[in-house]
């Protein structure tokens, strides 16, 4: 490089730059011939020089990407400086830089990951370029491996934060290294405890090994961190927890292949489409509920129902006029298309900002109850009713595999776990058994629910308070019988801590 250009780089002189371009216009020309090379830019973007900086990407672009000869592009040494507003100037012009990969496939995410969180540079970094945290290195490292490495759990609090707002949130936090190593096992082996539960938090596998076939519990045993072991130990029971792990796996690799055929293609959509595709898939959702409320030929009403000893027999009034088999033929292609148009709109929110998403998400699954009562009030027969029943399992049957294969917010399997649990068969079949249907709600939501105690205990709370209020309106008794599956609940959670502590004492006690 020509020093006068150096030198104006280095200082920052803008004029100086014209001054060299008008003695020769091919000046900064021979610079993109070379492959790896220390530019203007570089050299700006290292002293901090803003100005010179923007003025040289207005003039070369190309430099914005260009590595010197220690593998590094100018936003590398912009944040390895601790420049921060040269860095954010950079990403205004171009949020990729943020993904440019330098020596051993380090991208400016790793650097800061490395060094630290130098005034909140990080989260404006992520609020730039979220998709950068997915990048790893030459290693196979993520962001969360160096800043478990190194140490640097402001970091990792951050790149968790943002992480949770992600549905490949699992596979960045259970990426593992050229060795096999989760950022769990890093965490274990350096005996980062605050580390541990934030990744633990964010579902980290407790079950994943290495190549040498270790877990993180291994490892942490291995050096003897007793404080890693006992919280790796906080799991139900360890048979069962290994036999959970496995069956998930194992769901999770049938419903993926159940579900390709829908969602293979969903990530590609242009958002314009995305939106007409909302608009018909809220039209569909809307007439389909509509032919449930008005079914044709209508509902019997208190003029025209059957009378029994001088009065209306209430059993009938608000049934479909219809018997039971043409019920059968109009129901259920509806339910079927209610069903399809559901999931479909779950799985167009994806893009959607996370808290956003997950409220439709609940609201949407409110729908699908709301939805789902009235077909079955309006049921001309009991027969009619049981095979309705059937299919509100199937719709929970496959939400939950929905939500293995295109992830989408846990608290709504968790409103269908607690509405269309199997209980409401046996309520079907076996009238009156109140208390065996709310303790089988109870356990039901527990299975899907263990790992998530606050959200859990909402739910059952909203769900007792409503059912109760329910009762006393239409009765006008008080009944606290629905308040048993909170009571299950409560009962297995405690269950839950007393195992995990006596697990973690008997662990300490085998240390000694």
């Amino acid at each position: 490089m020509d020093e006068g250009l150096r030198t104006a780089a280095r200082k920052g002189n803008v004029s100086d730059l014209y001054t060299l371009i008008q003695r020769n216009g091919n000046v900064l020309r021979h610079l993109d011939a070379v492959e790896f090379i220390d530019t203007p830019l570089h050299i700006a973007a290292e002293q901090g020089c803003m100005r010179f900086a923007m003025e040289m990407i207005n003039l070369k672009p190309s430099f914005a990407r260009k590595l010197n000869q220690q593998g590094l592009s100018p936003i590398h040494l912009a944040v390895e400086k601790g420049h921060k507003e040269m860095v954010l100037r950079l990403l205004e012009i171009d949020n990729d830089l943020a993904r440019v990969k330098g020596r051993n496939g380090e991208t400016p995410l790793h650097y800061i990951s490395k060094v630290g969180n130098r005034d909140g540079l990080l989260d404006k970094f992520l609020e730039a370029c979220p998709e950068c945290i997915r990048d790893v290195t030459i290693q196979n490292r993520t962001a969360l491996h160096i800043a478990v490495e190194n140490k640097r759990l402001d970091v990792l609090r951050i790149l968790i934060e943002t992480l949770k707002k992600k549905d490949y949130y699992h596979k960045v936090v259970n990426r593992k290294d050229e060795d096999g190593n989760t950022a769990l096992h890093l965490a274990a082996s350096n005996n980062q405890l605050q580390m541990l539960k934030l990744l633990l938090n964010c579902k980290a596998d407790k079950h994943a090994t290495n190549q040498d076939g270790l877990t993180a519990l291994d490892v942490a045993q291995r050096h003897n961190n007793r404080e890693c072991i006992d919280i790796l130990h906080g799991c139900f029971i360890p048979v069962l927890s290994n036999l959970k792990s496995k069956s998930e796996k194992q769901i999770n690799k049938y419903a993926t292949e159940a579900s390709s055929s829908i969602f293979h293609d969903m990530d590609d959509i242009s958002s314009d489409d995305r939106n007409a595709l909302l608009v018909i898939l809220a039209l569909l959702l809307t007439a389909t509920y509509q032919a449930a409320l008005s079914p044709p030929g209508g509902v019997w009403q208190g003029d025209n129902t059957s009378k029994s000893n001088g009065s209306y027999d209430e059993a009938v009034i608000g049934t479909s006029v219809l018997n039971e088999i043409l019920f059968f033929i109009f129901y259920l292609p509806t339910y079927v298309v209610f069903i399809v148009t559901f999931f479909l709109t779950l799985a167009l929110l994806k893009p959607f900002p996370h808290g956003f998403r997950t409220a439709l998400q609940v609201l949407l699954a409110v729908f699908a109850i709301c939805f789902d009562l009235s077909v079955k009030y309006i049921a001309p027969s009991v027969l009619a009713h049981r095979v309705m029943t059937v299919f509100s399992v199937m719709v929970f049957i496959s939400t939950v595999f929905m939500f293995r294969a295109y992830p989408m917010s846990k608290l709504s399997v968790g409103i269908f776990a607690c509405w269309f649990s199997p209980a409401f068969l046996l309520l079907t079949f076996s009238v009156g058994d109140i208390v065996l249907e709310n303790i089988i709600q109870g356990c039901w939501l527990f299975l899907f629910l263990h790992d998530e105690f606050r959200e859990g205990t909402i739910i059952l709370v909203i769900y007792s308070l409503s059912t109760t209020m329910t009762v006393i309106l239409w009765a006008g008794v008080l009944n606290f019988t629905n308040w048993i599956a909170f009571g299950c609940w409560l009962f297995l959670s405690l269950c839950k801590f007393c195992i995990n502590r006596f697990l973690i004492h008997r662990e300490r006690l085998s240390l000694y």
